[in-house]
């Protein structure tokens, strides 16, 4: 007879378990468990087509005002002449033909009107329709070729994937026009040739190579220019390029024998991608594999100053441009400083040119996409920068031109962009294991043990928001959701539960030594306060990494301060380690400074007016001690607060740990959600105090935006994107007690937030700062202004005072 609590009930449970969290998932239309987005198995090689002898020989390219190398307005190259093809009956079918034919996995969209602008000479396809599985474009019905009549107004484009196909052979059909056509190649890489290069990470010089049909093959250098190289090293997240020692490469090349490639390139030096370079001309290999007396191409790259392995010199103390809210290194919103205040780049002509002068700016590669309409978040303050246009030689995006006189940008049409970044191979360092999903899990790092790479677990002790942050952009996985402690699943504690207590009906489960519970509550059980139970890797168990604390802007865990090699993890490693959820988008709160500077004023209120107020703690210590009749001096105000982010703000605890009070009569769903405090020009505190977070809710929100979140009869609390929640400055605990402040200049801050409890995309601007002066009798507010608002110069000087800036209340 098997004991109570045995392992095969145990099993029986934890299979329950998988159930219920697969279930969850399914619901949410993931029926293999994996959100949208995640990594499908790589398709099967690419052959080259077989067409029938009568098929027209065409080739395609991607033209236009494009953001990205992988879109495009389509073009088709027939009878020696380009053309355009018409959006008249054109389909994601269609579009399906055209990328598979330029060697992209899949299409994405297509877009009709000319949204990559007008082409030129004839309009070679109309009205278009695809199955998706032609092999090339002129194989689909349509009038006929050359037969249309529409205008270049209706040109259209197509999105392809990022993924080029598996061993694609780029095959040219235009022998003649060969230098007209882009690059399709099925991959590029930088090769360290030298030793010496090949321990560097990142890799920043060695041979330029390419894969076509499934092999990597050398670039004779015959024809390279140092506008290739530019290309080349953007690709690969380098600002630029430098001179190499050409002698040991000779004397190399000697040595090995080459495979070149057929043809040779010719870029502009400003393209973001060599796919949008053009082909040069096809090259005659010689009978002992040499270019003509050449070698193949090498490029050496100079490194941002982030990513290079010893100290560089001679960048700029306070940056003229920046990025805010992306979810990796090299991504974000684009700010400007212009008289000593930072403001955003309309997107009004944004293009993937001005945000590579961008990217190359701030010590990146070239850029990805250039993104609009506020994708990563909107900025507050004002709108610098309109209508930009760059030629791509520009040092900074400040000397590019743009519209000085077009006004009436809002920050909803906010310009970001995501830059090349060099690999560093620190997404390899971590991973994540046991999660329901690729997006949770307990987090493993590899280190070096005794010589050798091994997989550890991370100490939970003190593990936190901002340490998850760190984890979740190290794996490309977006911003965190939650930071966890983690233990496995067969160390679970089963709460005791007698059988004779169990609901009628409820399915049971045996675990070591206990009586059966209900399915549910083990369940419950394990999400109780923020431990959760995953299974992880047997072998990953011990401990590699504790102490861990992290700013929240570093690039790997690794670069956060931790113990090093003598590791202390009071709780143990498998049975405590840290874990994380992960997810695209998070909220971004901003608190409106000029709010806060027109509602300032002073109230003296009697001491029995205030006993709920003190009963939360919002007045100052010494307030115990003060009479009924008395009474206590109040700095009141309003507090405005937007979130400009991409997901709607939620409080951490669930509705049903909210804390209820009584004597308000409402309960609060964030215990401290905002600090105020008074602080001295030395920077000491003198007063303080503290919203908690009763009633978190849409005030109003932007035209169009409808609100969700609403605190009567025990609503949801949240505040929704583009919407903000209003404290006025009538109700209780909307103030500081400065009842015991002598007069003075002071400093007055506002934190949003102020222990990160719920993740944001930007905490740097969850904090506002004003400049006070209190005379005994009145109190003045002003120079408020968000954190990171203002340059570093201005910040320093805190103007206003001197200037004579003083508004009377």
């Amino acid at each position: 007879m098997l004991a109570p609590w045995s392992l095969p009930y145990c099993f029986t449970i934890l299979l329950g378990l998988l159930k219920l969290c697969r279930a969850q998932y399914e619901q949410l239309g993931y029926p293999h468990g994996y959100p949208q987005g995640y990594p499908e198995p790589e398709q099967e090689q690419y052959t080259a087509p077989e067409l029938p002898p009568d098929t027209p020989r065409i080739q395609l390219r991607l033209a236009g005002d494009k953001r990205k190398h992988n879109e495009g307005r389509v073009e088709v190259f027939y009878d020696g002449e380009w053309g355009t093809v018409c959006d008249d009956d054109f389909s994601i079918h269609s579009a399906q033909v055209v990328c598979r034919e330029l060697g992209y996995l899949e299409s994405v969209s297509w877009s009709p009107s000319s949204k990559y602008g007008k082409g030129e000479g004839r309009i070679w396809f109309d009205n278009v329709q695809c199955t998706g599985k032609e092999k090339t474009l002129a194989l689909c019905m349509s009038n006929g070729i050359g037969v249309s009549d529409c205008k270049h107004t209706e040109d259209v484009g197509v999105v392809c994937s990022d993924k080029r196909i598996p061993g694609f052979k780029f095959i040219n059909t235009m022998a003649n026009n060969v230098e007209s056509l882009n690059i399709q190649v099925e991959d590029v890489r930088i090769r360290a040739i030298l030793s010496s290069y090949r321990k560097r990470i990142p890799v920043t010089e060695g041979y330029v190579e390419v894969k076509d049909g499934g092999k990597w093959k050398q670039i004779c250098d015959a024809e390279w220019t140092k506008h290739n190289s530019r290309v080349i090293c953007g690709m690969f997240g380098f600002p630029g390029e430098r001179k190499y020692n050409a002698r040991v490469y000779k004397m190399f090349a000697r040595r090995r024998k080459p495979s070149y490639w057929d043809y040779s390139v010719n870029c502009t030096g400003n393209e973001a991608h060599l796919s949008s370079c053009k082909l040069g001309h096809a090259m005659a290999a010689k009978a002992n594999s040499t270019c003509g007396g050449g070698m193949p191409v090498v490029v050496s790259c100079v490194p941002g100053r982030a990513f290079s392995p010893t100290p560089m010199t001679g960048f700029r103390k306070q940056p003229l441009v920046r990025l805010r809210g992306g979810t990796i290194v090299g991504e974000g919103r684009v700010e400007v400083l212009k008289n000593g205040e930072w403001g955003t780049i309309c997107d009004d002509n944004w293009s993937l040119l001005s945000a590579t002068v961008v990217c190359r700016e701030l010590g990146f590669g070239s850029a990805k996409e250039a993104l609009s309409g506020g994708r990563l978040g909107q900025g507050m303050g004002p709108v610098h920068m309109n209508e930009v246009k760059c030629s791509g030689s520009e040092k900074s995006v400040t000397e590019c031109f743009f519209n000085k006189e077009s006004l009436g940008c809002s920050h909803e049409e906010d310009a970001a962009i995501t830059c090349n970044v060099p690999a560093m191979g620190f997404q390899e360092r971590l991973r994540l294991s046991g999660g329901r999903n690729p997006y949770e899990g307990r987090v493993e790092a590899l280190v070096e043990r005794n010589g050798s790479l091994v997989w550890g677990t991370v100490c939970s002790d003190g593990w936190g928001t901002m340490e998850a942050m760190v984890v979740c952009r190290q794996l490309g996985l977006g911003f965190a959701s939650n930071a966890f402690q983690v233990r496995n699943i067969y160390d679970f504690e089963w709460p005791h539960k007698p059988r004779a207590q169990l609901p009628a009906g409820q399915p049971e489960g045996q675990v070591s030594g206990r009586e059966p519970v209900p399915l549910r509550s083990a369940l419950a059980f394990c999400r109780l306060t923020e431990t959760w139970y995953w299974p992880g890797e047997v072998s990953a168990d011990p401990v590699v990494m504790s102490g861990v604390r992290c700013s929240g802007t570093e690039m790997s865990l690794s670069h956060c301060l931790h113990h090093g090699a003598h590791l202390t993890c009071p709780k143990g490693g498998g049975r405590n380690a840290a874990g994380v959820s992960c997810s695209e988008t998070a909220p971004d709160l901003v608190l409106n400074p000029q709010v806060v500077e027109q509602t300032t004023y002073m109230e003296d209120r009697p001491m029995f007016m205030l006993q709920c107020a003190y009963e939360e703690n919002c007045l100052s210590t010494t307030s115990s001690k003060t009479p009924a009749n008395s009474y206590r001096r109040l700095l009141r105000f309003s507090s405005q607060i937007h979130n400009n982010g991409q997901s709607d703000f939620r409080p951490k605890a669930g509705r049903h740990s909210w804390v209820w009070h009584d004597c308000h009569r409402h309960y609060h769903s964030m215990e401290v959600f905002t600090h105020y405090d008074l602080l001295s020009l030395n920077g000491t505190k003198v007063a303080e105090g503290h919203k908690a977070s009763f009633c978190l809710e849409d005030t109003d929100c932007e035209e169009g935006i409808e609100k969700r979140y609403e605190c009567a009869n025990f609503g949801e609390q949240g505040i929704t994107v583009g919407c903000w929640d209003t404290y006025r400055h009538d109700i209780d605990c909307q103030w500081i007690d400065i009842t015991d402040i002598k007069p003075g200049d002071y400093i007055f801050q506002v934190f949003i937030n102020p222990n990160y409890e719920v993740p944001e995309s930007d905490y740097s601007n969850n904090l506002m700062k004003c400049r006070c002066r209190y005379d005994g009798h009145r109190i003045w507010m002003y120079s408020c202004h968000n954190g990171g608002s203002l340059s570093t110069e201005t910040e320093e000087s805190f103007p206003g005072l001197l200037n004579n800036q003083v508004t009377h209340r």
